[in-house]
């Protein structure tokens, strides 16, 4: 059994949560996981631009950021459940991205939320190559759900 974890540390009411938590157990699926643990938490642009700064050193609002607890060999539990990490949204940032790309809101935090989960995993898009692998497999998860542009 998966556990995730949905909070919103906002004021905001977010229409959208368990749409999120069922597209990240669709992207467990898809990656053929079992008994992943993980958290996505929703802030607002200055917590998420404190976080930002604090822990790389940019200072500056970001849509996501994740803390992966995999990247830490120490962080690895002896039980049998993946603790993945936490994957912290700005529903600010997200809100206007958008607008900005044209989409809905629905679209853009259930993106958000599964590019972050691919970063727990350990993907990125550093380089070309990367961002291909990345972005097919989080457009294969939400084209699944019909969440498209």
């Amino acid at each position: 059994m998966n556990k995730i974890g949905i909070y919103n540390e906002t004021d905001e009411d977010i229409p959208y949560l368990e749409t999120v938590k069922k597209v990240i157990n669709g992207a467990i699926k898809i990656e053929k996981l079992s008994n992943i643990e993980c958290n996505i938490i929703f802030v607002d642009d200055s917590y998420i631009r404190m976080l930002n700064s604090t822990y790389r050193h940019i200072d500056r609002v970001t849509d996501v950021i994740t803390f992966a607890l995999e990247d830490d060999k120490t962080c690895i539990l002896p039980n049998h459940y993946r603790v993945l990490g936490d994957i912290y949204i700005s529903i600010d940032k997200a809100k206007k991205q958008a607008i900005e790309y044209q989409h809905s809101l629905e679209r853009e935090v259930c993106f958000l939320a599964v590019h972050g989960f691919y970063h727990l995993l350990g993907y990125d898009h550093a380089t070309e190559e990367e961002e291909k692998i990345m972005f097919s497999k989080q457009e294969e998860v939400l084209a699944k759900y019909g969440i498209n542009r």
